[in-house]
């Protein structure tokens, strides 16, 4: 498949130009709670019988902020209030399209069930930040300690071990690099010895894509590597980094450049395949990459093989981000050109294949989503950036997902004071409470 930088670059529509703030040479650690403060934005009262909450950055450069909904028994959600991420927003540069999806990520903001804490990324300051999570209201979060460098700059994706006590971050600036860190859920994060490995790529700050720019960071199922997607820049394909992790919690000091399969392109956003050391990414450039792990070699780099394959979506724009639901077995993929959720089946023999696709209008922008299960059933939330509104999907059974609401963000942000652009609007992540 023949695939042009404009087309790729207009399907996605990635926006840069009037938001970037200068950022200076070598790793610029603002104390980040110079920007927005510990300023909280009501946006609504709590929903009586709340299972738990929903969050999403602004990601604005004046002051980012992380916007938690109630999630109710039903699956439907309502606004509660904006927080402080304690750092500012930035955008990357893509010739000033000025669309959505500013870091070309997934995994901005991610939430760890088991420590019962939230992290996010603040692309323009270069830090992290981590809160902790009220298990009674969960729509209510703390910081724990201050922001913290990110170990390099323009910081966009975010990984948690399973465990809770362990953060990555994925920088994709100037000095892009993974750098991780100790969780201390009084004190906050501490940097980890051994973690600050670089990517080195050709790469400015804010980073210029989508192409050729960091896409996610996550831990294989058994947390014994730590694995990073970049996007090639057509026609060279990308790869997925990979380190070891070692006993002691620090990385390898190389990492490993896995390529996808023939036909693959631009890895995306990474979702684990349950119990088949396999990865499903997602791939702008065609639709999606398996990377079967059991049959990677131990080589600086290599291509992925055994049964690693590269599945076209026929008419997909730009294929971005993935979640798995536990209900259906199946992958859901989100497109940010064709505003379509492509639901996708993977067989025990890896063998991808699309099952159905839904239509959440035209020019949403869907970018970000997760999935959560409440009472035995799945329901998606999709951020639809260009509407700045989330829609919830309820995931009857394969091949049945339905939309069952379209919330609003922008009436309710404006009547509380609280800055949005759908062009800024980052991240999706869940916490449902124990």
């Amino acid at each position: 498949m023949k695939v042009s930088l404009v087309i790729i670059h207009a399907a996605i529509l990635f926006s840069s130009a009037t938001f970037v703030i200068p950022v200076g040479r070598g790793l610029r650690t603002l104390h980040a709670r110079q920007r927005g403060g510990n300023a909280t934005v009501n946006m609504g009262p709590a929903s009586r019988g709340s299972v738990g909450a929903a969050y999403f950055i602004t990601n604005e450069p004046n002051g980012n902020f992380i916007v938690s909904a109630d999630i109710s028994q039903d699956g439907k959600l309502t606004l509660r209030q904006a927080i402080s991420a304690g750092g500012s927003g930035l955008h990357g540069n893509d010739g000033g399209a000025n669309g959505p999806d500013p870091l070309f990520t997934q995994g901005a903001v991610k939430v760890s069930a088991a420590a019962n804490i939230l992290a996010t990324v603040n692309p323009g300051s270069n830090t992290i930040s981590v809160f902790n999570i009220d298990q009674n209201d969960p729509a209510t979060i703390a910081p724990i300690g201050d922001p913290i460098g990110s170990g390099g700059e323009f910081p966009v994706s975010v990984a948690f071990n399973k465990a809770g006590d362990m953060l990555c971050a994925l920088n994709g600036g100037e000095v892009n690099s993974v750098s991780c860190f100790k969780v201390d859920k009084n004190d906050g994060l501490v940097p980890a010895a051994g973690t600050n490995r670089r990517l080195d790529l050709n790469q400015t700050t804010p980073a210029n894509g989508p192409a050729g720019t960091v896409s996610h960071v996550l831990f294989s199922e058994d947390n014994k590597q730590l694995v990073t997607s970049v996007k090639g820049v057509p026609p060279n394909p990308g790869f997925l980094a990979v380190w070891d992790v070692n006993q002691d919690g620090s990385l390898s000091k190389n990492f490993r450049s896995i390529a996808p399969s023939k036909g693959g392109l631009l890895p995306f956003s990474m979702t684990l395949i349950p119990g088949k050391n396999a990865i499903l990414a997602t791939d702008a450039g065609v639709g999606f990459d398996i990377f079967d792990f059991s049959a990677s070699e131990n080589k600086s780099t290599s291509v992925a093989a055994g049964k690693s394959s590269v599945v076209a979506i026929d008419g997909q724009k730009a294929t971005c981000w993935s979640s798995f639901s536990p209900k259906t077995g199946n992958f859901y993929l989100t497109d940010v050109g064709t505003s379509q959720v492509t639901e996708v089946k993977v067989d025990e023999n890896l063998k991808g294949a699309v099952v159905k696709q839904y239509d959440l209008g035209q020019n949403s922008g869907t970018i970000d989503n997760d999935i959560v299960s409440i009472g035995g059933k799945d329901f998606m939330f999709v951020l639809s950036a260009n509407a700045t509104r989330v829609d919830v999907l309820s995931l009857d059974a394969p091949g049945q997902a339905k939309n069952i609401q379209k919330l609003d963000i922008a009436g309710p942000a404006k009547a509380a004071g609280l800055k949005i652009n759908g062009s800024n609007l980052q991240g999706m992540t869940t916490f449902i409470k124990k």
